[in-house]
């Protein structure tokens, strides 16, 4: 029997989705089929319409050996399993002459525990469990939301917390949750054969398509003990977020009230003079913490290193000691030793990586007005680590609509640990770029207005001229805006001040969930939304209620972000321009996702505005503007308002 041709097998899978097959879509299947076949490495920049999802599906299932889909978002993730994969496989089945099976699989927590959910959350305070559905009051909101989840436990097949809709707080979730560390394992669990973690695990095991999100990617790689099954082949999509997901995952962090926690659990299960030294640790960390001012420590101060220290030690006697004890009047003493244990292991790691004082991890400390002060280690670089276990043994496919940034792809190759393209370096993987392109016609569909005139934004104070800018961009295109600002006290700052000079009615993130917020600015086209950094890239509004999106400044990571001017510094010991390889980069990337919000459909027209005249005037300027659509460009305020205005009368006169 001969092999099915890639372009027949495209061409059913894009049929059975009501698709329309691209130029893009096909040079991207062939590239991926390619990468598969020589076992090799591609970046590929797919933009918004090129159907990027069927033109690495498509290959990865001819292909037939097992292959791991991660994203960084819910949304893909949904659409890959619900929606994706189930066409995709009815479509070549005939051609293939099998059905490939696909599983989803993500971290622990993920899943509702049973054992936890029967048995009860172990209790800080006092012996025994704590039956969370009796404590928590019916009428309230936890009470409420807690009554759901048992029920929802009779019902659901996965145990998947995005399954559940509504959702709940985080606060109830846990309730009802174990981390990895937490779960007693599937053998000493009286739930084990029953487990919702277990069963994903066993459809992945047997699944040709796993999909996972880069967060479990990242744990994969990072603490050694696999929890992906073996696979030939990796698909990264969404692949501009993946080394912030990795760096979030190698971040640790611990506060006075993690400690606390951590000592609580551990006092009932260990000897008085062992759980005392543990609270005295807790208590003089706790001392140095209400003293803590925000900003990086380029080396632990004394009294910091002394109180981690204690932690440390004091710590590492309680693990000892729990090891050695057992104690049967403890009600479900197994659960409580493993929550208890998991919380002293979590302080003693942090605190010890610190104290080692690596030159590759950044400390520093942040102070929340509620929360009060935390302390952080993070990796200065993930690149390494990328390198080493990512690459290994495996063809990797990174796909993402944003990956060339200022014209190329070896900014976003470098943060992943590979040398420039083309250039072969001792132990860097080789790898070849590929743009396919958009289906858009940037240039007639969107204009890119850069408002020269404006001054340049400072750090701090309202920028007077900005929100009469604002205003009249608005007016002219009849509502249809999305506001995209760098920080939430600038998003506020404008809504507040607008919704006093215009009669659009304008919303804000964080007044109510984002899926209401986008679904009522989708519904009506006079509305706004303003928002900070998850609307850069979390909006998908086609049609005429988004027709102007406006971003206040150029993204610039903060001047004080400890771990990004650690990094930026970094750079130039090296003899390296630090300011492009990591603030411009950062900009570019959240400026080209956020400019990607404008054009989501062939019909689609409008304008991004920039309301920061450094984009046209800096020497960084080009590089940025490099990274964006190639919508058409201009600094004319005028020229701007009179297309905005044709734009919404265009719409208007189609009646949206």
């Amino acid at each position: 029997m001969t092999k099915p041709s890639l372009p027949d097998l495209l061409h059913a899978a894009v049929s059975a989705v009501g698709g329309t097959e691209r130029p893009g879509q096909v040079a991207m299947a062939e590239a991926v089929a390619e990468a598969i076949d020589d076992n090799t490495h591609r970046l590929i920049q797919a933009g918004t319409g090129t159907g990027k999802s069927l033109g690495y599906l498509v290959p990865a299932l001819a292909h037939g050996e097992r292959v791991v889909v991660a994203t960084a978002t819910l949304a893909l993730q949904r659409q890959l399993v619900e929606r994706d994969l189930p066409r995709t496989v009815d479509a070549l089945h005939p051609q293939l002459r099998r059905r490939p099976q696909f599983a989803m699989l993500k971290g622990r927590s993920n899943y509702l525990c049973l054992h936890r959910l029967h048995e009860g959350a172990p209790q800080d305070e006092e012996e025994g469990l704590f039956d969370q559905f009796e404590a928590a009051a019916p009428t309230s909101k936890l009470g409420q939301d807690l009554l759901r989840l048992r029920d929802w436990a009779d019902e659901t097949e996965t145990g998947d917390r995005d399954d559940l809709t509504p959702g709940v707080s985080d606060k109830a979730w846990s309730q009802i949750s174990v981390s990895s560390r937490e779960c007693l394992g599937a053998t000493k669990c009286a739930y084990g054969a029953e487990c919702f973690a277990e069963a994903a695990r066993e459809r992945a095991k047997l699944a040709d398509v796993v999909v996972t999100n880069h967060a479990l990617l990242a744990i994969d790689a990072i603490e050694g003990a696999p929890v992906l099954p073996q696979h030939e082949v990796l698909i990264v999509d969404e692949a501009h977020e993946l080394v912030s997901r990795v760096t979030g995952v190698a971040t640790g962090e611990l506060t006075p009230g993690q400690v606390n926690r951590a000592v609580k659990r551990a006092a009932k299960l260990v000897d008085e003079k062992t759980a005392d030294s543990l609270q005295t640790a807790s208590e003089s960390f706790e001392r140095v913490m209400e003293l803590a001012l925000p900003g990086r420590l380029e080396e632990v101060p004394e009294d910091l290193g002394y109180a981690l220290a204690a932690l440390r030690d004091a710590a590492r006697n309680v693990i000892s000691a729990m090891g050695a004890t057992r104690d049967k009047s403890v009600q479900d003493e197994d659960a409580v030793r493993k929550q208890a244990l998991a919380a002293v292991e979590g302080v003693h790691a942090v605190a010890e990586r610190i104290l080692l004082g690596s030159e590759y991890d950044v400390v520093w400390y942040e102070r929340h007005d509620r929360f009060g002060a935390t302390l952080r280690v993070a990796p200065l670089s993930v690149s390494g680590l990328l390198r080493e276990k990512l690459f290994e043994d495996r063809s990797v496919v990174l796909t993402s609509a944003t990956l060339k940034l200022g014209g190329d792809f070896n900014g976003v190759a470098a943060s992943l640990g590979l040398s420039a393209e083309g250039v072969e370096a001792e132990d860097a993987p080789v790898w070849k770029g590929l743009d396919v392109g958009s289906p858009f016609d940037y240039p007639k569909q969107g204009i890119l207005y850069v408002a020269k005139h404006l001054a340049t934004p400072g750090r701090e104070g309202t920028r007077g001229d900005m929100m009469d800018e604002l205003a009249e961009l608005i007016e002219a295109a009849g509502g249809r805006t999305l506001g995209l600002f760098s920080s939430m006290r600038g998003a506020k700052a404008a809504a507040e001040e607008l919704r006093g000079r215009l009669d659009n009615p304008i919303l804000l993130q964080g007044e109510e969930t984002l899926g209401e917020l986008i679904k009522a600015f989708a519904a009506d086209p006079k509305t706004c939304l303003f928002g900070t950094l998850s609307l850069w890239q979390g909006v998908d509004v086609p049609g005429p209620s988004c027709q102007l999106v406006i971003m206040d400044r150029i993204p610039f990571p903060r001047p004080d972000d400890p771990l990004m001017s650690a990094r930026q510094k970094s750079v130039e010991q090296h003899g390296g321009n630090g300011f492009m390889a990591v603030a411009a980069t950062h900009a570019a990337l959240l400026m080209a996702q956020g400019a990607g919000r404008l054009v989501r459909a062939s019909g689609d027209r409008g304008v991004v505005a920039v309301l920061d005249p450094r984009l046209a005037t800096a020497r960084y300027g080009s590089f940025l503007r490099a990274t964006l659509p190639d919508f058409w460009y201009t600094t004319d305020r005028n020229q701007a308002r009179r297309s905005l205005a044709a734009i919404d009368a265009a719409a208007q006169a189609d009646g949206k």
